[in-house]
């Protein structure tokens, strides 16, 4: 939606949270990038990155030997070094119970897809007990798409309401909303988008840039549009609201970026999985492989390190 052919409802949207300012976003973000953090702290960003990660498998060819690898890398990600397990393990709703079967009692969170993931598109009865499926399988945390159709044509309340009836479905389990940025194609469309989601979820529940199955993801641009909606929408209301990019997140030093992001825009409050996670699996490779060569002064070659994941 560009503004000038926007709905009445989304001007009256935009009037109410403001515009976004694409120039100074990616000058901010620019500066992040030449940020350099050494010694201990970089350490201390290495091993928190390693705890904010859903480490993930979301194939058709999933299987519960698949699912098993996955769960013990997450709760020992490496052999040696004394590294944190993740904060979660993420899969489709089928694949719960096999979960739950390695890391359920543990520090570990099962986190599921769920809503008809990526597209969203079946009728939302069907979507609704999907989640209840999942929740009732063992599910901490449900991660569903929005209707991005209902939410470009500027049927917000329709929008929310699905939203708001997931919430329901999910009882005491954590939700994420994934907005799927790369199809709200500009950044005042994912501050709006943003600022729906959070007025009907609860406090501590999530919003997520991406499902990791579209060409472009999560980015330090669009991850700062969502922080600085998360950070007006807590300064307004003092609602928490948690923080999950997603999707293209593959090195320690972009890693390390996006937590300079969240330390600046949010402050230390939001340092910590349960305001902050990275749905990047191949990022926890590299965030092991860096540990270990800050441990023993060498990196070792890549293929020491088990891959357990998709790459999502």
């Amino acid at each position: 939606m560009h503004a000038d052919k926007a709905p009445i409802s989304f001007r009256r949207l935009i009037d109410d949270i403001g515009t976004v300012d694409q120039v100074g976003i990616e000058e901010r973000v620019a500066k992040y990038t030449t940020r350099s953090l050494k010694k201990n702290s970089k350490v201390f960003g290495l091993r928190l990155a390693v705890t904010m990660v859903d480490l993930t498998t979301l194939e058709g060819k999933d299987t519960p030997g698949k699912v098993a690898s996955l769960c013990q890398k997450a709760l020992t990600p490496h052999d040696t070094g004394d590294i944190p397990s993740t904060a979660a393990v993420c899969v489709y709703p089928s694949m719960v119970k096999y979960a739950k079967k390695h890391v359920g009692g543990t520090k570990v969170k099962i986190a599921s897809v769920a809503t008809a993931f990526p597209s969203g598109q079946t009728p939302l009865k069907m979507r609704l007990s999907e989640v209840r499926g999942a929740v009732a399988d063992g599910a901490d945390e449900i991660d569903m798409v929005i209707n991005r159709g209902a939410f470009l044509a500027g049927e917000f309340g329709r929008m929310q309401d699905e939203i708001a009836a997931v919430v329901e479905a999910c009882g005491s389990s954590t939700l994420k909303v994934i907005l799927e940025v790369s199809e709200l194609e500009t950044y005042d469309n994912i501050r709006a988008a943003s600022f729906l989601a959070m007025r009907v979820i609860r406090p501590g529940d999530f919003i997520k840039t991406s499902t990791g199955k579209t060409s472009s993801n999560a980015t330090l641009a669009n991850n700062q549009v969502m922080l600085e909606a998360i950070r007006d929408h807590f300064l307004s209301t003092g609602v928490p609201i948690a923080m999950k990019p997603a999707g293209g997140i593959r090195t320690a030093k972009q890693a390390l970026q996006f937590l300079i992001a969240v330390k600046e825009t949010l402050g230390d409050q939001w340092l910590n999985n349960r305001r902050y996670r990275f749905g990047a699996s191949a990022l926890l490779n590299d965030l092991v492989r860096q540990l270990e060569k800050e441990r023993t002064g060498a990196y070792q070659v890549p293929w020491n390190f088990s891959d357990a994941t998709d790459g999502y």
